[in-house]
């Protein structure tokens, strides 16, 4: 299963890492520089979740952000689960 959230439809993005080393200006150094950029990936906050769907009587796993779980109390599950099925997504 892919890294993405099922409602929003959050993915990993990138980015980088920057190891820095010196003393500030302000504490009478001669300035931060840095010394080493790492590429990394920044991955969403996924969480496997179980919700109840009163609509066909069964309960519904999804793979969700936390942000798409704030989306699902504002919305209600049946309208993000229509949303869905009219974006082609299996449930």
């Amino acid at each position: 299963m892919p890294r993405e959230c099922q409602v929003t439809g959050k993915i990993p993005v990138r980015g980088r890492s920057y190891a820095i080393r010196g003393i500030a200006k302000k504490k009478k150094g001669i300035g931060l520089k840095i010394t080493g950029i790492k590429k990394r990936r920044f991955l969403p906050n996924l969480q496997k979740k179980k919700f109840w769907f009163p609509e066909e009587n069964r309960f519904i796993t999804l793979n969700v952000s936390t942000n798409g779980m704030r989306t699902i109390d504002k919305l209600g599950i049946s309208a993000v689960v229509r949303d869905m099925r009219s974006r082609g997504e299996k449930i």
